[in-house]
């Protein structure tokens, strides 16, 4: 198995035992090689989270509730806005247009722990 897929076993193991009251089921998403799937994380509220990890530490943390909500929340390190202070990390913050800077762990275990503690405080503000 590859790394990045064990990887993602890891982070569904803690969606899943961690995350129970707002998790309902993870599954892999794609291939499954090296940089060409996902782990999507299934909330209970019927929106989900897609993490993309690659073994050259680019990442994605994106929350898809745009059928739901009309909105995403995403942390990613992909090179897109220079004049962010935590450039490449940013943080779609509610729309693909609202970019702020990016806090989140570079570890992967516990950067699913930081954004699903944020999903769980959105969605009991609900």
């Amino acid at each position: 198995m590859s790394e990045v897929l064990s990887l993602y076993n890891k982070l569904s193991g803690i969606a899943r035992d961690e995350f129970s009251d707002i998790v309902s089921a993870t599954e892999l998403i794609g291939k499954k090689s090296l940089g060409s799937s996902k782990l999507r994380i299934h909330l209970k509220d019927g929106t989900y989270i897609d993490v993309w990890v690659s073994g050259s530490g680019k990442y994605s943390y994106h929350w898809e509730q745009r059928a739901k909500r009309g909105l995403i929340y995403r942390h990613d390190n992909a090179p897109d806005f220079p004049e962010i202070s935590t450039f490449p990390k940013h943080f779609h913050d509610g729309t693909q247009d609202d970019v702020k800077e990016s806090y989140i762990s570079d570890r992967p275990e516990e950067a699913v722990r930081e954004f699903l503690k944020f999903a769980r405080q959105k969605i009991k503000q609900k």
